[in-house]
């Protein structure tokens, strides 16, 4: 082997080793609901193993938390002992219909995928969901819409009741007060209890009795629910 030869394989094997480059990512979150409200959000960047949620399969406790009170703390705790890239509650609250985010920065170190979740209230366990996006390396503008998923963790029963503790029937609040009350309560007669799409809300037009104490005129909404924009630099 001559020494021009030997030098060519000890560059590429060189470079072979290095790992992937981080990527510095700016995030958008946008509301493009009517009239429901995003509570805090959590982003986390990630390994390809890694998942907030799955659609298909059972909550965890940390995801029930989430999705039926708005408690993003358990989920950002595991996240955290995985040694995963996390940004809490960028909004700094809650986020309104048509409302966004300031642009969120992200070095995502040598993670490869991206996920984010966030309760919609008013619900009983609604979510805005995006299970482990695989992160471009090409720099770029990507536009990402999202669904609302349900956690398949409670009914949907559409009565404001102050609940939101995990396993408590009920739906903690209508931030924009403007929820009604002395609902009779939907009844739900799904039996999926795994993560799936939210079929959405049915919500009624009294606000002081009914069925429903959601106001279809302003909490019901159709699929997505949310827009990510993300910029990869």
């Amino acid at each position: 082997m001559n020494l021009h030869h030997a030098t060519r394989l000890l560059i590429l094997g060189s470079i072979m080793s290095i790992p992937v480059s981080a990527a510095d990512l700016e995030i958008s979150i946008t509301n493009l609901t009517h009239g429901n409200h995003f509570t805090p959000i959590l982003i986390t960047a990630h390994d390809d193993a890694s998942h907030l949620f799955q659609s298909g399969e059972m909550a965890s406790p940390a995801l029930q938390k989430m999705a039926e009170g708005g408690d993003i703390a358990d989920l950002a705790a595991a996240a955290m002992g995985n040694n995963e890239i996390r940004v809490e509650n960028p909004a700094m609250g809650l986020l309104a219909a048509g409302a966004k985010t300031r642009g969120i920065m992200l070095d995502t170190q040598t993670m490869t995928h991206l996920s984010i979740v966030a309760m919609v209230l008013p619900t009983n366990d609604a979510f805005i969901g995006l299970d482990a996006w695989e992160i471009p390396t090409t720099a770029g503008t990507y536009t990402l819409n999202l669904n609302a998923y349900d956690a398949g963790t409670e009914a949907n029963d559409e009565i404001i009741n102050g609940g939101g503790m995990p396993g408590t029937p009920g739906i903690p609040a209508a931030p924009g007060g403007d929820g009604g009350t002395n609902g009779t309560g939907v009844m739900d007669s799904s039996s999926n209890t795994k993560v799936h799409i939210h079929p959405g809300v049915l919500g009624d037009t009294d606000t002081a009795g009914g069925m429903s104490d959601l106001d279809s005129r302003i909490h019901r909404w159709l699929n997505p629910v949310a827009r990510v924009v993300v910029v990869v630099k």
